[in-house]
């Protein structure tokens, strides 16, 4: 029998688990100095150490059965684990070199790509104001590529990466802490051997084991697991369209740090680029909002 959905708890649980995910860069400022290589390999190695204990602990029951039973899916894994890496070190090596600004367009903008990447790859056919909010952020990135004279190119990494990765998720249906520890092993060698060929890193020092320098690092374990056990919790309490709206927590977290706290520089047409990114997401948000509702009456007339 299934817990009775609790929405206090579920709002709870997700605005932790968005919040967390915001407030990021607060601790990969913190290793600043270490290279965003480095920081991915042991973020790849512990988080896999912790997700396997959790594993171990809880006992997510059928979910090895089931990739026995479809093999397929752990070659999706490997793939999406690839992309997740990929959008992990990019986000990293954003933080390090002072462009919050720039990572929080690319998570604004995911919601968009989704979209378009559903259309492109999964036949669904948009709606009227899918396509308006597709045009102004196409607008958006436009015009900063023609007021900057450069492509964004961190935030549409970040937001194609983390689209593709959903993508190739929806492909093998596991849960989401099995899904991440099976995605994480794969690369644990890749890791390894890149601490292995470079022995000038702070991992191969002789006094790294022991010293706080390990102990920062060997956290990105943890950091990575505790939001994503706070979102799993919340989807058992929260309906979908609660959750799509929180999401936007996590760049204006971000873009609010990058602003305030480290006074990255967003100036009168960075704020334009961004309105256009905003209204792309209201009429994306009014369109989910319409689908939901009209089909909650179509349920209760039947």
């Amino acid at each position: 029998m299934s817990a009775t959905p609790n929405l206090r708890r579920g709002y709870v649980l997700g605005l932790m688990a968005y919040s967390i995910w915001g407030l990021f860069p607060l601790y990969f400022k913190t290793l600043s100095h270490v290279p965003a290589e480095e920081i991915l390999a042991h973020r790849i190695i512990w988080s896999a150490i912790f997700s396997t204990g959790l594993l171990l602990v809880w006992r997510h029951k059928g979910w090895w059965q089931e990739l026995y039973r479809h093999p397929k899916r752990l070659l999706v894994l490997a793939v999406s684990g690839a992309l997740i890496a990929n959008n992990w070190l990019i986000y990293v090596w954003a933080v390090g070199q002072d462009r919050l600004v720039e990572a929080s367009l690319g998570y604004y903008i995911s919601p968009i790509v989704n979209v378009v990447l559903a259309m492109l790859f999964l036949r669904e056919r948009l709606r009227r104001l899918q396509w308006i909010a597709v045009g102004l952020a196409a607008m958006g990135v436009g015009l900063q590529v023609w007021g900057l004279g450069k492509v964004p190119w961190i935030s549409l990494v970040l937001a194609i990466s983390f689209g593709f990765y959903g993508l190739m998720r929806k492909q093998a249906p596991v849960a989401a802490l099995p899904g991440l520890t099976v995605e994480t092993w794969f690369l644990v060698p890749v890791a390894m051997i890149w601490l292995w060929i470079n022995p000038q890193s702070v991992s191969m020092q002789s006094d790294f084991f022991g010293s706080s320098q390990m102990l920062w690092l060997a956290a990105a374990g943890p950091v990575t697991l505790l939001p994503l056990l706070c979102f799993n919790a919340a989807a058992k309490h929260l309906p979908y369209a609660s959750l799509a709206f929180l999401q936007y927590i996590t760049p204006t977290v971000l873009l609010l740090l990058a602003v305030l706290l480290y006074k990255e520089p967003f100036s009168t047409e960075s704020l334009i680029f961004f309105g256009f990114i905003w209204a792309a997401l209201a009429v994306y948000s009014w369109d989910t909002l319409r689908v939901l509702n009209s089909g909650r009456k179509t349920v209760i007339k039947k």
